[in-house]
């Protein structure tokens, strides 16, 4: 697989190598490698004849650019491949060349292959995932008191937590581990069937010797040829893409919580991370930035997968070469989202005293519903509701504190005064007093979440 440029600074190292040329030709080998040493064991090939085929498995021996370009007019990679796999064990062996990729079929090869190097990629995600996980339940654990501002439709709206902030960025993750552990346990499964699905050229034998290669690639053995059945292999891809939806979630709060006029949370900086090229002060969130980009690919990928669901017959014409084209994107993306934002958690700036300050400038607007309810036990709720307005309404005109427009409004009032304990009231814009709610339900929250992110290991 070629990765351009500006793909591969959008993902890592280790998910391009896995989705190389030469690990899926590898992959493709490993399938052949396996069929001829079960076929031996079942007595469909002589022994001999899988040991030779078996010493030619391996991907360094073969023009691999070669065999790509040859696979644009042949339709399918496994053709020139088992070509050259069968011309390279005839060199020393003509009889044992007459048995390379008996009774399979090109599909079987290729989606063998692609379950081989996803399993490799999986393990690459579980392990930034886990990791990822670790610290936001750290760092929720540490800030479950911290205040800080909520905000809907991009507006101020209440004090809320980071805390809670931070258990709804974790939730959807552990989710997302425990539905891809579930799926690759369905979805990671051997692929033969032969040229219709049939196994028809093994007769009898076809089911053991799927049982064989399965136990030798340690995958599952489907309960039927999935050649034009994609169902559990796109519901992996579609979990896939709904993690990397959750880590943009992720990203798009973290970026907007650290612009400058926000400067609540900051990506860490130095050793040319997150410069610019013309303004020395800026401190760009580039772990976001990673993020966000991924999570604005992967839809149409997924979509892509959906879209050539609908194979014809035993074998589909173009579909199943688009979801192949589009499958590795899922991981790629997914995976340098994952990289970016482990890096940016693991040195988090969080300015607890800047989230204070955020709320103070609100002059106490964000307290009014606690405020009005709290009045409604007194003198009911559409009274109480009429009187904040107004004292809202002042507050703004006159660029005061609503604390101390309410608390005026109650002492100069003898009905209120009589009927409103101040020193309650006052604690009402306590932002302290405010997330206590934000605050419990993060705590059985985290907790719930570590006990099942626990479980998944």
């Amino acid at each position: 697989m070629s990765v351009l440029i500006f793909d591969s600074f959008l993902t890592t190292t280790e998910m391009i190598n896995v989705f190389e040329d030469t690990s899926v030709i590898q992959a493709m080998l490993q399938f052949e490698k396996s069929l001829a040493r079960a076929q031996a064991d079942e007595g469909i090939i002589p022994q001999a004849a899988a040991s030779e085929i078996a010493r030619h498995c391996d991907a360094t021996l073969y023009d691999i650019p070669d065999i790509v370009l040859a696979s644009r007019p042949a339709g399918s990679m496994a053709i020139p491949l088992v070509k050259a796999l069968t011309k390279a064990v005839a060199a020393s062996d003509k009889d044992a060349a007459m048995h390379v990729h008996w009774g399979s079929t090109s599909q079987d090869v290729i989606d063998s292959a692609m379950v081989l190097v996803t399993r490799d990629a999986l393990a690459l995600i579980d392990n930034e995932l886990a990791s990822l996980i670790e610290r936001l339940l750290e760092l929720g654990q540490q800030h479950l008191q911290t205040p800080v501002l909520a905000r809907t439709l991009m507006q101020p709206a209440q004090v809320t937590s980071l805390g809670f902030k931070l258990a709804g960025w974790v939730a959807p993750l552990v989710r997302s581990r425990a539905q891809l552990k579930d799926l690759s346990g369905r979805a990671l499964q051997l692929q033969l069937g032969g040229a219709v699905g049939t196994l028809a050229v093994m007769g009898s034998k076809g089911p053991f010797v799927a049982q064989r290669m399965a136990a030798e690639l340690n995958l599952k053995v489907p309960e039927a040829t999935w050649h034009t059945q994609r169902d559990e292999w796109v519901r992996l891809g579609l979990e896939v893409a709904v993690l990397v939806g959750s880590l943009g979630k992720i990203a798009t709060d973290l970026s907007l919580m650290a612009q400058g006029e926000i400067a609540e949370l900051a990506e860490p900086s130095g050793q040319g991370r997150g410069g610019s090229t013309a303004m020395p002060h800026k401190r760009n969130p580039v772990s976001s930035m990673i993020a966000l980009a991924a999570a604005g690919r992967v839809p149409q990928r997924a979509a892509a997968l959906l879209a050539n669901m609908p194979q014809q017959h035993e074998r589909g014409l173009g579909n199943w070469q688009a979801e192949l084209a589009e499958w590795p994107g899922l991981f790629l993306s997914a995976h340098g989202a994952l990289r970016a934002l482990g890096e940016a958690m693991n040195g988090l700036h969080i300015d607890s005293a800047r989230m204070l300050r955020n709320i103070d400038a609100l002059q106490g607007l964000v307290f009014a519903e606690a405020v009005s309810i709290y009045l409604a036990s007194a003198i009911g709720r559409p009274q109480a509701h009429h009187l904040m307005e107004e004292l809202t309404r002042l507050a703004v005109a006159d660029q005061q504190s609503l604390s101390n427009v309410v608390s005026r409004a109650v002492e100069t009032d003898k009905d209120l005064s009589e009927k409103i304990d101040l020193p309650t009231l006052k604690a009402l814009f306590d932002p302290v007093v405010a997330n206590a709610s934000a605050t419990a339900l993060a705590a059985a929250q985290l907790k719930a979440l570590r006990t099942a992110f626990t479980a998944q290991a």
